[in-house]
């Protein structure tokens, strides 16, 4: 399918050497492990969404391009390096993610938490926001994380329920959920996010009722996209969703009671998450 043109990308220069800083500190980045067609938009900014734990997933997710494998060795100075990056960006708000670590018996939750308090501690005045992996469900892991003070909590859905066998087939929608509903009772005082890709071959109805487990689960921000194939290994794109159904979904998410509602085919979960952040 050829992409339509509102969802064409613009090619900027990445004024601020932002990758070569990224490199010089030896940290990656989702938004080029998961090829995200704004990297080149943010990069200029410059902001950008860490990606800790290492390069290799150990779940193999049908939308995503970001490695599946065997997991690397875990970075005992990589919290470090993160903050020292997001230092020398300048970053106000900090967004910190990682691939799924199913070896690891916390998931890579005390990981996370050790990153978020090295960049607390170099950026004090910053917000945090992490966007985690299901942890398998654990409730321990999870608090782990919570504990460390992050400002929002971000857990991604990815797709309505049916979907899931081919979607995410090691996940699980009702687990997604339970994480989102957890993280609230744990630390009712942080935003709790979540998001979700249009595309895949859901239907408007599924959608709608997606948006109401979300909201019953306690989910205060929500970002809808377009699911975009980054590869030819990856699952095809069964429909390019017109922006004016976007719209029409923001409106009525709004109207379930979120804090705020990020819904474009360009939209991706760690996009102007400091602008969502402003809403609270």
């Amino acid at each position: 399918m050829r992409l339509p043109e509102w969802i064409r990308t613009e090619k900027r220069v990445d004024l601020h050497g932002t990758k070569h800083l990224l490199r010089r500190h030896g940290v990656a980045t989702v938004c080029e492990e998961a090829r995200c067609p704004n990297r080149g938009v943010c990069f200029t900014r410059p902001t950008a969404a860490f990606m800790i734990l290492g390069s290799n997933c150990t779940r193999s997710c049908g939308f995503c391009s970001v490695n599946s494998g065997r997991p690397e060795t875990v970075d005992a100075a990589e919290p470090e390096k993160i903050a020292a990056a997001s230092a020398e960006m300048g970053l106000t708000f900090v967004v910190i993610t990682s691939v799924t670590r199913d070896d690891l018996p916390d998931g890579g939750a005390g990981h996370f938490a050790e990153t978020v308090r090295a960049v607390r501690r170099r950026l004090p005045d910053s917000r945090i926001e992490v966007l985690t992996p299901d942890f398998r469900g654990e409730a321990d892991a999870l608090k782990a994380v919570l504990d460390s003070g992050p400002d929002v909590y971000n857990h991604n859905i990815e797709t309505v329920g049916r979907l899931y066998p081919g979607v995410r087939p090691q996940a699980g929608y009702r687990r997604s959920l339970a994480v989102l509903e957890q993280a609230k009772k744990f630390s009712p005082a942080v935003p709790t996010k979540s998001g979700f890709m249009l595309g895949l071959g859901e239907t408007l109805a599924e959608v709608h009722h997606l948006l109401c487990d979300l909201r019953a689960a306690g989910c205060d921000f929500v970002t809808i996209g377009q699911y975009l194939r980054p590869t030819r290994k990856n699952l095809p794109v069964v429909e390019y969703v017109r922006p004016e159904i976007f719209e029409d979904l923001r409106i009525t998410a709004l109207g379930m009671g979120f804090i705020n509602v990020t819904s474009a085919p360009l939209v991706r979960s760690s996009m102007n998450a400091e602008e969502m952040y402003g809403h609270v």
